[in-house]
């Protein structure tokens, strides 16, 4: 059951919201920078996210926080951290939501009390298992991979419906990242914020694949999510001075059925070993790391390391995973839109879609 908001601060945040109304893109990725240093090596850097931050299964672990977060030494904070010479705070956790952010989640404190008068960076991915974004992917493979081999005449075992969020779930979630910026905005005042848009995880309509095993009509679903997840974000960025990395359009053509995937889909026998799937590649989190490195030197930040081609898959680290898409057949079976209540603590999955 969703924990009711403190009616006077959601009335604030969506009056903030609307306040200031999402004109051109470039105006929430470019807002006035925040008068702060040039040089940010020794800088407290907090990273707040989902999965989509931590690097769930992304080789080589972090042994902390706690390890049920699904930490890699290769997600883009660690990353970011290096190319500017910062002190990483990681609060990331897989599965996160934004009640997750703002208070505990069992052992785990609130990842905004990390940030600090000190703080001067803050990037942060959240939001989408609110209104399950991702956990709708795994339901959806369960579901199409159910279904095929129904066809063969094997028994297929019980998926997660697909939830489709009402209006009050969205509503929900940007008031709540709303929340979150205005709680980072008082606590620290001359950091820098960065949302992260989360990566695009399925092609265009008509292109799914055989590593995107999920039927059109839950295809959508997602798709609508996260567009509507991508506006919510952008209005939030703005209204508090945010940056804005803009992944969502990025890895547009990066999707799992791309030549250069930033994203693992879910293909046939993978073993995981490269990240969970449909989360991102060693790519996808160089590539994020990038995008929030350029905002951040635009703004006018110096980095005090040039990435290498040498550095970046470091010795002991598997070649990322790429694969060559087929086209993937149409389904033979007719689903109705599902309902249901979302999946609102996604954890990491075996390669074999039963959870752990």
């Amino acid at each position: 059951m969703k924990r009711p908001l403190a009616g006077a601060w959601l009335t604030a945040a969506l009056l903030c919201a609307c306040a200031a109304p999402l004109t051109t893109a470039a105006a929430a990725e470019n807002p006035a920078p925040v008068a702060a240093a040039e040089n940010l090596a020794g800088q407290r850097y907090v990273a707040i996210g989902s999965s989509f931050a931590a690097g769930p299964q992304l080789p080589p672990a972090k042994p902390s926080w706690p390890a049920r977060c699904g930490q890699s030494f290769s997600n883009y904070p660690t990353l970011l951290a290096a190319r500017f010479g910062m002190e990483l705070i990681d609060r990331s956790c897989s599965g996160a939501t934004t009640d997750h952010v703002l208070g505990p989640w069992a052992e785990v404190p609130p990842q905004i009390n990390s940030v600090t008068r000190e703080t001067r960076l803050v990037t942060i991915t959240i939001g989408g298992n609110d209104l399950s974004y991702i956990g709708n992917l795994f339901s959806a493979t369960c579901a199409f991979n159910a279904r095929v081999i129904a066809t063969q005449g094997s028994k297929g075992r019980a998926c997660g419906p697909v939830y489709v969020p009402s209006e009050a779930d969205y509503v929900r979630d940007e008031a709540q990242l709303n929340e979150i910026a205005r709680r980072i905005r008082t606590t620290a005042p001359q950091a820098r914020i960065v949302f992260v848009q989360y990566l695009t995880p399925l092609p265009a309509p008509g292109k799914l694949c055989a590593v995107t095993p999920v039927n059109e009509a839950d295809a959508a679903t997602v798709r609508e999510i996260g567009r509507r997840l991508s506006e919510i974000t952008a209005r939030v960025a703005q209204a508090h001075g945010a940056m804005l990395a803009r992944m969502d359009v990025a890895s547009a053509s990066h999707t799992p059925c791309d030549e250069e995937p930033w994203m693992i889909g879910s293909p046939e026998g993978y073993d995981g070993r490269q990240g969970l799937q449909w989360h991102l590649n060693r790519a996808g989190m160089e590539a994020t790391a990038e995008s929030v490195a350029t905002l951040l030197i635009e703004s006018g930040v110096r980095p005090v390391k040039t990435p290498k081609p040498a550095e970046a898959t470091p010795a002991g680290t598997p070649v990322p995973l790429r694969l060559v898409p087929k086209p993937l057949p149409a389904p033979t079976i007719s689903v109705p839109p599902p309902v249901g209540k979302p999946n609102r603590t996604p954890t990491p999955q075996p390669a074999n879609g039963k959870r752990s």
